[in-house]
């Protein structure tokens, strides 16, 4: 098993960020243009605790080397199961990620997670802490040399992967500011 970790702090307060990832795939967002659908399969607020909970499958072309379908089958379409928990009483958003594609061979287990950044916030200015935290796993059979080169080159495709959706996610904070700015004017004029 390898692990990729990092630790990114966003420019924005926790509320534009738990807000904007529910549109982290939206056409906002030139850096995941592999993502071709995210269907929503189930969601609900826990009434004891207040948190939501949602469960997606997403759906991404993948640009898997020709080789590896031809000796593996299936095609360039994976997909991901997630699971999100929203707590606004703790202001934290958890997302826990699967692949179910080629899971018997290789399994990624990621956990994503949005708080607000206290020491690098001050008033007016808040900020929010993400990290992200994989285990990959190459559980194909064969020589443990083998299963390390696969899971060395996966993480290294991983952490290509997370600093594109990171870069991905700021162009979306920052549409997302502009947009609801120019409405919260447009209300505030209306108002007037």
């Amino acid at each position: 098993m390898k692990v990729f970790s990092s630790a990114y702090t966003f420019d924005y307060s926790w509320e534009e960020c738990s807000t904007a990832n529910w549109r982290k795939y939206c056409p906002w967002n030139d850096k995941s243009t592999h993502v071709i659908a995210v269907d929503t399969l189930s969601r609900e607020v826990d009434p004891a605790t207040g948190i939501l909970r949602t469960e997606r499958l997403i759906t991404c072309h993948q640009q898997a080397p020709a080789w590896v379908i031809s000796l593996l089958g299936g095609s360039n379409t994976s997909h991901v199961y997630e699971t999100s928990y929203v707590s606004p009483a703790e202001k934290r958003v958890t997302m826990c990620s699967t692949n179910l594609t080629w899971a018997n061979i290789l399994q990624v287990r990621e956990t994503v997670t949005y708080q607000p950044d206290i020491r690098a916030s001050s008033p007016g200015h808040e900020r929010t802490q993400f990290t992200q935290d994989a285990k990959i796993t190459a559980v194909c059979g064969g020589w443990q040399k083998i299963r390390t080169k696969i899971e060395e080159a996966s993480v290294e495709r991983f952490s290509e992967n997370a600093k594109r959706g990171r870069e991905g996610f700021e162009a979306v904070l920052e549409m997302s500011r502009r947009v609801f700015g120019e409405e919260r004017a447009r209300e505030q004029a209306k108002a007037h």
